[in-house]
């Protein structure tokens, strides 16, 4: 199962680079929910995962993720990242900026039947917002 879910993670990480809203799907369940930092409430289903990446890649358009550190348990896969885009758009009522942005996070994804049907997702959003300008460094 280690190996099915490294290759799965890497697959994954792929379909969101590619901005392929289809392909990203392709990897979760019907009735998916996910818990996220920067989501006010919880994301069900492909409904709320289109809408989410829909917002997010209109955002940073050029939004690409890069896997640091993984770690598996069973059906559960833990992927630490990096997220890297430009602000281009309004993204949580900020209108865009233009900046550069990194921001560094962990995913922890539950799979069954080769689906993700729950994912904890918690990332820098301080970070974020003080790469596009918003918040002092520290």
């Amino acid at each position: 199962m280690t190996t099915v879910l490294a290759t799965y993670a890497n697959n994954i990480n792929e379909a969101w680079n590619s901005h392929d809203i289809e392909k990203v799907l392709s990897f979760y369940s019907s009735d998916y929910i996910a818990d996220d930092v920067g989501q006010a409430s919880p994301l069900r289903g492909h409904e709320g995962l289109r809408a989410m990446l829909e917002t997010y890649w209109q955002a940073f358009p050029d939004l690409r993720f890069r896997v640091t550190d993984r770690l598996i348990q069973d059906s559960r896969l833990v992927v630490v990242w990096v997220a890297e885009g430009t602000h281009r758009g309004t993204i949580m009522n900020i209108p865009p900026t233009g900046h550069k942005v990194e921001v560094r996070g962990v995913s922890i994804i539950d799979v069954e039947n080769d689906l993700i049907v729950r994912g904890q997702y918690v990332w820098d959003l301080a970070g974020m917002l003080r790469h596009m300008g918003l918040l002092p460094e520290l």
